[in-house]
Protein backbone atom coordinates (compact mmCIF):
# COMPACT_ATOMS: atom_id res chain seq x y z
CA UNK A 1 0.00 0.00 0.00
CA UNK A 2 1.02 3.33 -0.93
CA UNK A 3 1.58 6.60 1.12
CA UNK A 4 -1.97 7.80 2.52
CA UNK A 5 -0.92 11.08 2.15
CA UNK A 6 0.18 12.95 -1.01
CA UNK A 7 1.67 15.75 -1.66
CA UNK A 8 -1.32 18.02 -0.45
CA UNK A 9 -2.92 16.04 2.20
CA UNK A 10 -5.55 12.95 1.39
CA UNK A 11 -6.97 13.16 -1.12
CA UNK A 12 -9.87 10.20 -3.49
CA UNK A 13 -13.34 10.12 -3.92
CA UNK A 14 -15.71 11.04 -1.01
CA UNK A 15 -17.38 8.12 0.64
CA UNK A 16 -15.28 5.54 -1.28
CA UNK A 17 -11.75 6.26 -0.55
CA UNK A 18 -12.25 9.28 1.78
CA UNK A 19 -14.97 7.81 4.23
CA UNK A 20 -16.12 9.17 7.21
CA UNK A 21 -14.55 6.61 9.36
CA UNK A 22 -11.23 7.55 7.79
CA UNK A 23 -11.85 11.01 8.56
CA UNK A 24 -12.62 10.18 12.23
CA UNK A 25 -9.44 8.40 12.77
CA UNK A 26 -7.17 10.51 10.57
CA UNK A 27 -8.33 13.31 13.04
CA UNK A 28 -7.69 11.33 16.25
CA UNK A 29 -4.33 10.55 15.26
CA UNK A 30 -3.68 13.75 14.13
CA UNK A 31 -4.48 15.03 18.00
CA UNK A 32 -2.39 12.05 19.19
CA UNK A 33 0.85 13.00 17.40
CA UNK A 34 0.74 16.76 17.80
CA UNK A 35 0.03 16.06 21.73
CA UNK A 36 2.91 14.05 22.25
CA UNK A 37 5.35 16.16 19.62
CA UNK A 38 4.59 18.91 22.27
CA UNK A 39 2.23 21.04 20.19
CA UNK A 40 -0.13 21.51 22.96
CA UNK A 41 2.51 22.66 25.47
CA UNK A 42 -0.06 20.70 28.32
CA UNK A 43 -2.62 22.90 27.55
CA UNK A 44 -6.75 22.22 26.31
CA UNK A 45 -5.63 22.27 22.79
CA UNK A 46 -7.95 24.12 20.09
CA UNK A 47 -8.77 23.45 16.74
CA UNK A 48 -9.97 25.77 13.88
CA UNK A 49 -11.71 23.20 10.83
CA UNK A 50 -13.35 24.28 7.43
CA UNK A 51 -14.68 22.81 4.16
CA UNK A 52 -15.50 23.87 0.54
CA UNK A 53 -18.87 23.69 -0.81
CA UNK A 54 -18.82 20.38 -1.50
CA UNK A 55 -21.73 18.17 -0.66
CA UNK A 56 -19.58 15.37 0.80
CA UNK A 57 -17.74 17.79 2.70
CA UNK A 58 -20.55 18.04 5.00
CA UNK A 59 -20.16 14.87 6.33
CA UNK A 60 -16.07 14.38 6.10
CA UNK A 61 -16.11 18.16 8.43
CA UNK A 62 -18.91 17.02 10.69
CA UNK A 63 -16.66 13.48 11.49
CA UNK A 64 -13.17 15.45 11.52
CA UNK A 65 -14.98 17.71 14.15
CA UNK A 66 -16.53 14.39 15.93
CA UNK A 67 -12.58 12.73 15.90
CA UNK A 68 -10.72 16.32 17.55
CA UNK A 69 -13.38 16.57 19.89
CA UNK A 70 -13.76 12.62 21.07
CA UNK A 71 -9.76 13.26 21.63
CA UNK A 72 -10.33 16.33 24.13
CA UNK A 73 -9.92 18.84 21.61
CA UNK A 74 -11.78 21.98 21.52
CA UNK A 75 -13.15 22.75 17.87
CA UNK A 76 -14.00 26.15 16.21
CA UNK A 77 -16.20 25.17 13.33
CA UNK A 78 -15.40 27.63 10.71
CA UNK A 79 -17.83 26.73 7.97
CA UNK A 80 -17.77 26.89 4.35
CA UNK A 81 -14.38 29.24 3.95
CA UNK A 82 -11.19 28.92 1.70
CA UNK A 83 -8.07 27.00 2.49
CA UNK A 84 -5.77 29.90 3.34
CA UNK A 85 -8.61 31.08 5.26
CA UNK A 86 -8.49 28.21 7.64
CA UNK A 87 -4.64 28.59 7.71
CA UNK A 88 -4.81 32.17 8.82
CA UNK A 89 -7.45 31.63 11.45
CA UNK A 90 -5.35 28.84 13.19
CA UNK A 91 -2.56 31.13 13.73
CA UNK A 92 -5.14 34.69 14.48
CA UNK A 93 -7.11 32.48 16.70
CA UNK A 94 -3.63 31.20 18.26
CA UNK A 95 -5.07 27.28 17.63
CA UNK A 96 -3.28 24.18 17.92
CA UNK A 97 -4.13 22.80 14.90
CA UNK A 98 -6.67 23.24 11.67
CA UNK A 99 -8.19 20.67 9.26
CA UNK A 100 -9.70 21.77 5.97
CA UNK A 101 -11.69 19.28 4.11
CA UNK A 102 -11.29 19.84 0.29
CA UNK A 103 -10.23 18.95 -2.72
CA UNK A 104 -8.86 21.94 -4.02
CA UNK A 105 -9.30 21.87 -8.46
CA UNK A 106 -10.54 17.92 -8.55
CA UNK A 107 -14.24 16.92 -9.73
CA UNK A 108 -17.08 17.63 -7.01
CA UNK A 109 -16.93 13.66 -6.27
CA UNK A 110 -13.49 14.23 -4.89
CA UNK A 111 -12.30 15.39 -1.41
CA UNK A 112 -9.74 15.42 0.99
CA UNK A 113 -8.66 16.45 4.27
CA UNK A 114 -5.41 18.56 4.93
CA UNK A 115 -3.91 19.15 8.70
CA UNK A 116 -2.19 22.55 9.65
CA UNK A 117 0.16 22.99 12.73
CA UNK A 118 0.18 25.99 15.29
CA UNK A 119 0.96 29.08 13.02
CA UNK A 120 -1.24 27.57 10.09
CA UNK A 121 1.67 26.02 8.39
CA UNK A 122 1.11 22.63 7.00
CA UNK A 123 2.35 19.38 8.70
CA UNK A 124 5.87 18.22 7.59
CA UNK A 125 6.51 14.68 5.68
CA UNK A 126 7.20 13.04 9.15
CA UNK A 127 4.24 13.98 11.03
CA UNK A 128 2.29 12.80 8.49
CA UNK A 129 4.13 9.80 8.95
CA UNK A 130 3.60 9.28 11.99
CA UNK A 131 -0.49 10.17 12.21
CA UNK A 132 -0.80 7.68 9.10
CA UNK A 133 1.27 5.00 11.63
CA UNK A 134 -1.16 5.71 14.25
CA UNK A 135 -4.27 5.01 12.51
CA UNK A 136 -7.25 2.76 14.60
CA UNK A 137 -4.82 2.19 17.43
CA UNK A 138 -5.79 1.48 20.95
CA UNK A 139 -6.72 4.87 22.94
CA UNK A 140 -7.96 5.78 26.18
CA UNK A 141 -10.65 7.96 25.45
CA UNK A 142 -11.42 11.14 27.51
CA UNK A 143 -14.69 11.42 29.70
CA UNK A 144 -16.70 13.79 31.26
CA UNK A 145 -15.75 17.10 31.36
CA UNK A 146 -12.52 16.14 29.23
CA UNK A 147 -13.51 15.63 26.23
CA UNK A 148 -13.58 18.38 23.18
CA UNK A 149 -16.52 21.29 23.24
CA UNK A 150 -17.36 22.35 19.70
CA UNK A 151 -18.62 25.77 18.76
CA UNK A 152 -19.28 27.74 15.59
CA UNK A 153 -16.52 30.46 14.33
CA UNK A 154 -19.19 32.98 13.07
CA UNK A 155 -16.91 35.61 12.76
CA UNK A 156 -14.20 34.08 10.73
CA UNK A 157 -14.90 35.46 6.59
CA UNK A 158 -15.02 38.87 9.02
CA UNK A 159 -11.65 38.17 10.29
CA UNK A 160 -9.73 36.61 7.15
CA UNK A 161 -11.06 39.62 5.16
CA UNK A 162 -10.10 42.05 7.29
CA UNK A 163 -6.87 40.98 7.14
CA UNK A 164 -6.84 40.53 3.34
CA UNK A 165 -7.24 44.48 3.29
CA UNK A 166 -5.20 44.97 6.64
CA UNK A 167 -2.08 43.83 3.84
CA UNK A 168 -2.96 45.47 0.59
CA UNK A 169 -1.00 48.66 -0.48
CA UNK A 170 -3.31 50.22 -2.80
CA UNK A 171 -7.31 50.50 -2.93
CA UNK A 172 -8.85 49.57 -6.02
CA UNK A 173 -11.10 52.69 -6.49
CA UNK A 174 -11.80 52.95 -10.22
CA UNK A 175 -11.45 49.32 -11.10
CA UNK A 176 -13.83 46.85 -12.62
CA UNK A 177 -13.09 43.00 -12.00
CA UNK A 178 -14.80 40.08 -12.48
CA UNK A 179 -14.36 37.45 -10.46
CA UNK A 180 -15.14 34.03 -10.70
CA UNK A 181 -15.02 31.62 -7.93
CA UNK A 182 -15.43 28.55 -9.48
CA UNK A 183 -18.62 27.51 -7.02
CA UNK A 184 -16.23 27.20 -4.47
CA UNK A 185 -15.12 28.31 -0.79
CA UNK A 186 -14.52 31.95 -1.75
CA UNK A 187 -17.39 32.51 -3.47
CA UNK A 188 -18.84 35.12 -0.37
CA UNK A 189 -15.13 36.08 0.60
CA UNK A 190 -13.50 37.14 -2.21
CA UNK A 191 -16.44 39.28 -3.79
CA UNK A 192 -16.63 40.82 -0.48
CA UNK A 193 -12.55 42.06 -0.19
CA UNK A 194 -12.51 43.43 -3.59
CA UNK A 195 -15.52 45.34 -3.05
CA UNK A 196 -14.54 46.68 0.77
CA UNK A 197 -11.46 47.65 -1.05
CA UNK A 198 -13.20 49.86 -3.74
CA UNK A 199 -13.09 47.64 -7.02
CA UNK A 200 -16.60 47.27 -8.89
CA UNK A 201 -17.37 43.60 -8.56
CA UNK A 202 -18.95 41.23 -11.08
CA UNK A 203 -19.10 37.38 -10.50
CA UNK A 204 -19.81 34.50 -11.97
CA UNK A 205 -19.14 30.96 -10.35
CA UNK A 206 -20.44 32.00 -7.47
CA UNK A 207 -23.64 30.11 -6.43
CA UNK A 208 -22.55 26.97 -4.87
CA UNK A 209 -25.29 23.73 -4.60
CA UNK A 210 -23.12 21.77 -3.60
CA UNK A 211 -22.48 19.78 -6.42
CA UNK A 212 -21.22 22.29 -9.03
CA UNK A 213 -17.67 22.65 -7.50
CA UNK A 214 -15.26 23.39 -10.76
CA UNK A 215 -17.79 22.59 -13.07
CA UNK A 216 -16.80 24.43 -16.36
CA UNK A 217 -15.91 27.82 -13.52
CA UNK A 218 -12.43 28.60 -11.84
CA UNK A 219 -8.10 28.68 -12.59
CA UNK A 220 -8.53 24.95 -14.74
CA UNK A 221 -11.83 26.26 -17.23
CA UNK A 222 -11.23 29.74 -18.01
CA UNK A 223 -13.57 30.19 -21.37
CA UNK A 224 -16.11 31.68 -18.92
CA UNK A 225 -14.46 34.61 -17.40
CA UNK A 226 -12.46 35.54 -21.05
CA UNK A 227 -16.57 35.78 -22.07
CA UNK A 228 -17.45 37.92 -19.11
CA UNK A 229 -14.42 39.48 -19.23
CA UNK A 230 -15.08 41.41 -22.34
CA UNK A 231 -18.77 41.43 -22.41
CA UNK A 232 -18.66 43.30 -19.32
CA UNK A 233 -16.00 45.44 -20.55
CA UNK A 234 -13.72 44.89 -17.67
CA UNK A 235 -10.35 45.81 -16.66
CA UNK A 236 -9.92 42.54 -16.12
CA UNK A 237 -10.79 38.92 -14.35
CA UNK A 238 -9.38 36.95 -11.95
CA UNK A 239 -9.89 33.15 -11.35
CA UNK A 240 -9.67 30.82 -8.44
CA UNK A 241 -10.29 27.33 -7.87
CA UNK A 242 -12.71 25.21 -5.12
CA UNK A 243 -10.53 26.05 -2.66
CA UNK A 244 -8.89 29.42 -3.71
CA UNK A 245 -5.74 28.73 -3.33
CA UNK A 246 -4.65 29.45 -6.56
CA UNK A 247 -5.35 32.42 -9.10
CA UNK A 248 -5.30 33.14 -12.79
CA UNK A 249 -5.82 36.08 -14.45
CA UNK A 250 -7.84 37.08 -17.32
CA UNK A 251 -6.18 41.00 -19.19
CA UNK A 252 -9.47 43.14 -20.40
CA UNK A 253 -8.96 41.69 -24.26
CA UNK A 254 -10.11 38.09 -22.50
CA UNK A 255 -6.23 37.06 -22.53
CA UNK A 256 -4.80 34.77 -20.61
CA UNK A 257 -2.44 35.63 -17.76
CA UNK A 258 -0.91 32.83 -15.77
CA UNK A 259 0.98 32.09 -13.14
CA UNK A 260 4.65 33.30 -14.53
CA UNK A 261 3.17 36.19 -15.54
CA UNK A 262 1.44 37.04 -11.68
CA UNK A 263 4.69 36.04 -10.43
CA UNK A 264 7.09 38.62 -12.40
CA UNK A 265 4.09 41.82 -11.78
CA UNK A 266 4.18 41.51 -7.98
CA UNK A 267 8.17 40.70 -7.56
CA UNK A 268 8.63 43.24 -9.89
CA UNK A 269 6.24 45.27 -7.33
CA UNK A 270 7.61 44.09 -3.98
CA UNK A 271 11.32 44.87 -5.49
CA UNK A 272 9.97 48.61 -5.71
CA UNK A 273 8.72 48.74 -2.31
CA UNK A 274 11.87 46.96 -0.63
CA UNK A 275 9.65 43.82 0.66
CA UNK A 276 11.08 41.58 -2.17
CA UNK A 277 13.39 39.45 0.43
CA UNK A 278 16.84 38.56 -1.42
CA UNK A 279 15.60 40.02 -4.11
CA UNK A 280 14.72 36.54 -5.30
CA UNK A 281 11.63 34.95 -5.88
CA UNK A 282 11.31 31.21 -5.86
CA UNK A 283 9.47 29.22 -8.79
CA UNK A 284 9.45 25.74 -9.88
CA UNK A 285 11.69 24.29 -12.45
CA UNK A 286 8.39 24.42 -15.06
CA UNK A 287 7.90 28.07 -14.78
CA UNK A 288 8.89 29.70 -18.38
CA UNK A 289 12.29 30.97 -19.14
CA UNK A 290 11.02 34.48 -19.84
CA UNK A 291 10.47 35.33 -16.59
CA UNK A 292 13.59 34.10 -16.00
CA UNK A 293 15.05 36.32 -18.11
CA UNK A 294 12.93 39.53 -17.55
CA UNK A 295 13.13 39.37 -13.98
CA UNK A 296 17.40 39.14 -14.49
CA UNK A 297 16.84 42.01 -16.45
CA UNK A 298 15.25 44.01 -12.90
CA UNK A 299 18.26 42.72 -10.87
CA UNK A 300 15.92 39.66 -9.71
CA UNK A 301 17.41 36.08 -9.01
CA UNK A 302 14.43 32.84 -9.44
CA UNK A 303 15.43 29.74 -7.36
CA UNK A 304 14.01 27.10 -8.89
CA UNK A 305 12.50 23.57 -6.73
CA UNK A 306 10.96 20.56 -8.09
CA UNK A 307 7.44 20.82 -8.95
CA UNK A 308 4.60 20.80 -6.19
CA UNK A 309 4.27 24.09 -3.66
CA UNK A 310 5.45 22.44 -0.82
CA UNK A 311 8.87 22.50 -2.35
CA UNK A 312 8.39 26.13 -3.35
CA UNK A 313 7.51 26.41 0.28
CA UNK A 314 10.65 24.49 1.99
CA UNK A 315 12.73 26.98 -0.06
CA UNK A 316 11.64 29.98 0.73
CA UNK A 317 11.67 29.27 4.51
CA UNK A 318 14.81 28.03 4.26
CA UNK A 319 16.01 31.00 1.95
CA UNK A 320 14.56 33.85 3.96
CA UNK A 321 12.71 34.66 0.43
CA UNK A 322 8.88 36.35 0.73
CA UNK A 323 7.68 35.22 -2.58
CA UNK A 324 7.05 32.14 -4.52
CA UNK A 325 4.95 29.89 -6.61
CA UNK A 326 4.12 28.07 -9.51
CA UNK A 327 2.66 28.78 -13.17
CA UNK A 328 -0.40 27.11 -12.11
CA UNK A 329 -1.28 30.25 -9.89
CA UNK A 330 -0.72 28.94 -6.84
CA UNK A 331 1.67 31.68 -5.02
CA UNK A 332 3.21 31.91 -1.53
CA UNK A 333 3.65 35.69 0.10
CA UNK A 334 4.97 34.63 3.47
CA UNK A 335 4.51 38.05 4.98
CA UNK A 336 1.25 37.78 4.71
CA UNK A 337 0.19 33.99 4.71
CA UNK A 338 1.43 30.80 5.60
CA UNK A 339 0.30 28.95 2.21
CA UNK A 340 -1.24 29.85 -1.40
CA UNK A 341 -4.04 32.62 -1.38
CA UNK A 342 -5.56 33.17 -4.63
CA UNK A 343 -7.66 35.87 -3.35
CA UNK A 344 -5.09 37.46 -1.83
CA UNK A 345 -2.80 36.97 -4.93
CA UNK A 346 -5.54 38.38 -7.20
CA UNK A 347 -6.20 41.41 -4.34
CA UNK A 348 -2.20 42.40 -4.72
CA UNK A 349 -2.41 42.14 -8.64
CA UNK A 350 -5.51 44.63 -8.91
CA UNK A 351 -3.28 46.90 -6.13
CA UNK A 352 -0.32 46.82 -8.58
CA UNK A 353 -2.65 47.84 -11.85
CA UNK A 354 -4.62 50.52 -9.23
CA UNK A 355 -1.08 52.19 -8.16
CA UNK A 356 0.47 52.21 -11.14
CA UNK A 357 -2.29 53.27 -13.84
CA UNK A 358 -1.47 50.54 -16.73
CA UNK A 359 -3.73 47.79 -17.67
CA UNK A 360 -2.76 44.66 -16.71
CA UNK A 361 -1.81 43.25 -20.50
CA UNK A 362 0.46 46.18 -20.38
CA UNK A 363 2.14 44.87 -17.02
CA UNK A 364 2.08 41.33 -18.10
CA UNK A 365 4.08 42.44 -20.77
CA UNK A 366 6.78 42.39 -18.84
CA UNK A 367 8.15 39.16 -19.77
CA UNK A 368 7.39 36.75 -23.10
CA UNK A 369 6.82 33.41 -22.73
CA UNK A 370 9.19 31.09 -24.49
CA UNK A 371 6.97 27.99 -26.43
CA UNK A 372 7.19 24.86 -24.33
CA UNK A 373 6.81 21.55 -25.67
CA UNK A 374 5.42 19.29 -22.91
CA UNK A 375 5.63 15.24 -24.52
CA UNK A 376 4.67 12.43 -21.72
CA UNK A 377 6.24 9.39 -22.57
CA UNK A 378 4.42 6.65 -21.37
CA UNK A 379 4.68 2.79 -20.59
CA UNK A 380 8.67 3.35 -19.92
CA UNK A 381 11.33 2.55 -17.20
CA UNK A 382 11.13 5.72 -15.30
CA UNK A 383 13.89 4.46 -12.63
CA UNK A 384 16.41 4.07 -15.18
CA UNK A 385 16.06 7.60 -16.74
CA UNK A 386 19.33 9.22 -14.59
CA UNK A 387 21.16 6.15 -14.97
CA UNK A 388 20.72 5.74 -18.86
CA UNK A 389 24.02 7.44 -20.95
CA UNK A 390 22.39 7.68 -24.35
CA UNK A 391 19.29 9.56 -22.68
CA UNK A 392 21.98 11.48 -21.10
CA UNK A 393 23.80 12.18 -24.06
CA UNK A 394 20.52 13.31 -25.74
CA UNK A 395 20.02 16.00 -23.75
CA UNK A 396 23.43 17.22 -23.93
CA UNK A 397 23.14 17.17 -27.01
CA UNK A 398 19.63 19.40 -26.92
CA UNK A 399 21.40 21.23 -24.50
CA UNK A 400 24.19 22.62 -26.45
CA UNK A 401 22.37 23.27 -29.33
CA UNK A 402 19.66 25.50 -27.85
CA UNK A 403 22.73 27.48 -25.55
CA UNK A 404 21.07 30.33 -23.35
CA UNK A 405 18.04 30.55 -25.42
CA UNK A 406 16.08 27.26 -24.36
CA UNK A 407 16.25 24.58 -21.74
CA UNK A 408 15.21 21.00 -21.55
CA UNK A 409 13.60 18.65 -18.34
CA UNK A 410 13.39 14.96 -18.46
CA UNK A 411 11.40 14.10 -15.06
CA UNK A 412 10.07 11.21 -13.86
CA UNK A 413 6.13 11.34 -12.45
CA UNK A 414 5.48 10.39 -9.28
CA UNK A 415 2.89 8.14 -9.90
CA UNK A 416 3.12 6.60 -13.52
CA UNK A 417 5.31 4.77 -15.18
CA UNK A 418 5.62 7.98 -17.04
CA UNK A 419 8.66 10.61 -18.04
CA UNK A 420 8.04 14.25 -18.74
CA UNK A 421 9.89 15.43 -21.36
CA UNK A 422 9.85 18.91 -21.57
CA UNK A 423 11.67 21.41 -24.06
CA UNK A 424 11.79 25.29 -23.97
CA UNK A 425 13.25 27.25 -26.85
CA UNK A 426 13.03 30.83 -28.42
CA UNK A 427 11.43 29.57 -31.45
CA UNK A 428 8.77 26.71 -31.55
CA UNK A 429 9.64 24.58 -33.88
CA UNK A 430 12.65 23.98 -32.37
CA UNK A 431 11.47 23.06 -29.69
CA UNK A 432 8.98 20.45 -31.31
CA UNK A 433 11.77 18.79 -33.38
CA UNK A 434 14.23 18.67 -29.78
CA UNK A 435 11.47 17.75 -28.29
CA UNK A 436 10.42 14.95 -30.48
CA UNK A 437 14.12 13.25 -30.60
CA UNK A 438 14.15 13.27 -26.89
CA UNK A 439 11.08 11.07 -26.99
CA UNK A 440 12.30 8.75 -29.26
CA UNK A 441 15.71 8.50 -27.38
CA UNK A 442 13.59 7.85 -24.15
CA UNK A 443 11.29 5.17 -25.68
CA UNK A 444 14.36 3.39 -27.60
CA UNK A 445 16.11 3.39 -24.32
CA UNK A 446 13.45 2.94 -20.96
CA UNK A 447 10.52 1.11 -22.71
CA UNK A 448 9.24 -1.92 -20.69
Amino acid sequence: MGRLFGTDGVRGVANKDITAELAVDLSVAAAHVLGEVGAFSGHRPVAVVGRDPRASGEFLAAATVAGLASSGVDVRDAGVLPTPAIAYLVSEQDADLGAMLSASHNPMPDNGIKFFARGGHKLADELEDRIEARLREDWDRPTGGKVGRIVPLADGADRYVAHLLSVLPHRLDGLHVVIDTAHGAAFEVAPRAFREAGARVTVIGGEPDGLNINDGYGSTHLQHLKEAVVAEGADFGIALDGDADRCLAVDAAGQEVDGDQIMAILALAMKEQGVLRGDTLVATVMSNLGMTQALAGAGIKVVHTAVGDRYVLEEMKTGGYSLGGEQSGHVVMLDHGTTGDGTLTGLMLASRVAATGRTLADLAGVMTHFPQVLVNVKDVDKSALEANPAVADAVRLAEGELGHNGRVLLRKSGTEPVVRVMVEAADGDQARSLADRLVGVVKAELSL
